[in-house]
């Protein structure tokens, strides 16, 4: 891999993707946007490689669409059917957002009916939440540090051992608190 693929996000290299999958089920913008509950806007957005793609979206795309979330990510397909190991800290890293640090923890099962991430979410300021929505379901169990979730209007603090199980489509933003960064298993239907 040469420097300059190193210092592009990962956005860029996912969006063809993103358009290749769509155009090669011959669905028009109008039809993707229907089939993920979205905007046509959002649909061209991450399909133009100038923004950030919110895995939650990327997972619905390839669960609509009948493809495993690996090859939206990497290109690559998914290989294993029987079972997937994957030890400790060699989970594939999933660099597509700056404020949380992803780890797919099943990037190489193929047919997956959820997706599993380690997720690290450092420290911030609460003006300096990101709020995202999407389809689907979302469980998180807190594994060190101290996470605060805004749930919409609801502020929930989850603590090692407490989980959490939420409709994906009420506006969520998450922050570390106690100036540290907070780890958690999260798993998307």
């Amino acid at each position: 891999m040469n420097l300059t693929t190193m210092n592009t996000p990962a956005y860029v290299h996912i969006a063809p993707r993103l358009r290749g999958l769509r155009e090669a089920l011959e669905l028009s913008v109008q039809e993707m946007a229907q089939r993920l509950e979205t905007t046509e806007e959002k649909i061209l957005l991450y399909e133009s490689g100038t923004a950030e793609i919110p895995v939650s979206y990327l997972f619905q795309a390839a669960k609509t669409c009948g493809v495993d979330l690996t090859v939206l990510l990497s290109g690559g397909e998914a290989h294993l059917h029987n079972h997937a190991l994957v030890r400790a800290g060699k989970g594939m890293s999933v660099d597509r957002r700056k404020d949380y640090a992803y780890k797919s923890l099943a990037f190489s099962f193929t047919g997956r009916r959820m997706e599993p991430f380690l997720v690290t979410v450092p420290p911030k300021r609460e003006d300096e939440l990101t709020f995202t929505e999407h389809a689907g379901q979302e469980f998180i169990h807190m594994l060190s540090g101290r996470l605060e979730i805004t749930l919409g209007s609801t502020k929930q603090i989850l603590e090692p051992g407490d989980s959490l199980y939420f409709t994906s489509r009420t506006p969520h933003a998450l922050r570390g608190l106690d100036n540290s960064e907070a780890v958690f298993l999260d798993v998307i239907i």
